[in-house]
């Protein structure tokens, strides 16, 4: 299949000639409705809009809030004026929002009033005092030297700080051949997004992603679940991650789609929007899968309209998968799998594969991307079935980390190949399975251990909602196991009484030797659980027994 040579605000005006009149997107809990016709027409605003503000081309412009409309509309005006969006972690605090802004260059703050008990506009005013006594669109901030003007998604005055309405007459200034010069004066391998990787080890590092990286990705994504302009797919996942601009977003644009948003996930919402409005997909790590197969009134909806959509963004447990299809009647959910360098998605199953594939497997690689499975120590292929580390090429690697072109040259070797950093196995059909990370993997006594093994067995007990397995260290055999277990609503289990279970079921070298239940984990705002500090909480415990 052809690599599409287009920009994302080329997309968006294909889709509104040729379906003018089909749902672009809709906010249940807002009430807000509009067609590919107005969303193209709302986007050509916007656009004015950043460029009235004296907005050039290849400028940072970086958002901050959960799925809100403005966001959506941000995404696709920079597609058409050339801003390229730098998306910030809704969770972000102080030092991390100060952290992003200087490293990224940032001209221009996007910004909602508040996330979950943050109150947005106190944390940016303790990053920049400045904002205080400013100008509006004259900032002027020692620490952040390139941010100059700051909007929030509201009608609410704040000093220094444009409102929605304020930032949106800005569009008067800018006649529609000006729009028209800048719009024809992109191309698509220029950046037009940048993510910052979650930062679990060390600082965040921002990912730059081309028009072609995100429009290709976006519809190849579409393509898997069969998407067309009948569908409507649920997005309860977050905008800044590329699980929502990309998977969600840009799956439903390239393929005029209907958007049904959700600013915040919320599982009884969730199920209350795909029963209301008839959404054919749902998107959802698998967190959010179980929360809405757990919630008490799940079988009072009705979600027989779902046909597809995408578990991701964490290893997906088995028994949750054959739930997603049984109970919730997503027959044709896909598992993709990719990291954000990757625009995101490498790897995903399709709608035909058999349901062992599906739930056992991340599926094959995409059309026109390259894989393969290396030995980490020695970078050659290893044979089919055997553990090795997943490289990529393709249209869909990032341009490079920006400003760190050490940390881009480790990720990206001298022929093109992204080393993931995961463990994955081929099998003899070509469908990819992945093991864990690199750093995941526990060696006990001289034994590979793949904690996603021990989980999938884990799962099957009938009183275990979640478990997930890390490695700890052991003065004996170098590393032990821990498995941290959420129960089931009213169930009651102990860390002997799931020992005894796992008693000549599974090599006695794989039981975990430490069990603790837990109510929830710790995870990203993206809803990807945080081993790395499972694996602290565990090494404390350890330590405390020996």
């Amino acid at each position: 299949m052809a690599i599409l040579d287009q920009t994302v605000g080329e997309i968006v005006r294909e889709q509104a000639k040729k379906f003018p009149q089909t749902e672009a997107y809709v906010y249940p809990e807002k009430g807000i409705r509009k067609t590919y016709a107005e969303f193209d027409q709302e986007t050509d605003a916007l656009a004015k809009a950043f460029m009235g503000l004296g907005i050039e081309k290849g400028e940072h412009i970086a958002i901050w809030s959960d799925n809100k409309r403005e966001w959506l509309l941000s995404q696709y005006a920079t597609g058409k004026m050339g801003g390229v969006l730098v998306t910030v972690n809704t969770s972000y605090q102080a030092n991390e929002l100060e952290y992003l802004l200087k490293q990224s260059d940032s001209t221009t703050l996007i910004l909602g009033e508040e996330f979950k008990g943050t109150d947005y506009i106190e944390v940016l005013n303790q990053v920049c005092p400045e904002l205080e006594h400013a100008e509006k669109g004259q900032l002027d901030s020692p620490k952040l030297p390139h941010l100059k003007r700051v909007i929030v998604m509201s009608e609410n005055s704040y000093p220094g700080i444009y409102t929605w309405s304020e930032f949106e007459a800005f569009a008067e200034r800018v006649t529609d051949e000006q729009l028209e010069q800048r719009f024809r004066s992109m191309a698509p391998d220029e950046v037009i997004n940048i993510q910052y990787t979650s930062g679990t080890t060390g600082f965040p590092k921002g990912v730059m992603l081309t028009h072609r990286n995100v429009v290709n990705n976006g519809r190849l994504v579409g393509d898997m679940m069969n998407l067309d302009e009948t569908d409507r797919l649920c997005i309860p996942v977050p905008f800044f991650h590329c699980f929502g601009c990309v998977l969600g977003t840009l799956a439903a644009v390239t393929h005029a789609t209907t958007m049904v948003i959700a600013e915040q996930f919320e599982p009884k919402r969730v199920l209350q929007m795909v029963q209301d409005e008839k959404c054919t997909a749902l998107h959802g790590v698998p967190t959010m899968f179980i929360a809405e197969l757990n919630h008490p009134d799940f079988d009072s909806f009705d979600t027989s309209t779902l046909r597809t959509g995408i578990m991701a963004g964490s290893t997906c447990p088995i028994e949750v998968m054959k739930k997603v299809i049984s109970d919730m009647g997503a027959s044709e959910i896909t598992i993709a799998y990719g990291q954000t360098e990757s625009s995101p998605v490498i790897t995903q199953t399709g709608k035909d594969d058999a349901i062992e594939k599906r739930v056992a497997t991340v599926g094959k690689p995409h059309d026109d991307v390259e894989v393969k499975i290396i030995d980490p120590a020695t970078d050659e292929r290893v044979v089919k079935g055997m553990p090795g580390e997943l490289c990529t090429r393709g249209y869909l690697i990032m341009k490079g980390y920006y400003k760190n072109e050490e940390a881009t040259k480790e990720a990206i070797d001298s022929d093109g190949w992204l080393h993931t950093g995961d463990i994955a196995v081929e099998d003899e059909d070509g469908y990819i399975s992945i093991t864990g990370r690199i750093k995941d993997m526990v060696i006990r006594g001289g034994e590979n251990i793949y904690p996603r093994e021990i989980e999938e067995f884990l799962y099957q007990h009938p009183s275990v909602q979640d478990v997930q397995v890390v490695g700890v260290p052991d003065p004996k055999y170098g590393e032990e196991l821990m498995a941290w277990v959420i129960l089931k609503g009213g169930e009651t289990l102990s860390a002997d009484e799931l020992r005894t279970y796992c008693k000549g079921k599974i090599a006695h070298h794989k039981i975990p030797r430490y069990i603790e239940f837990i109510e929830e984990y710790p995870m990203t705002a993206s809803g990807k659980i945080q081993k790395f500090k499972l694996r602290e909480m565990s090494e404390e415990i350890a330590e405390n027994v020996n």
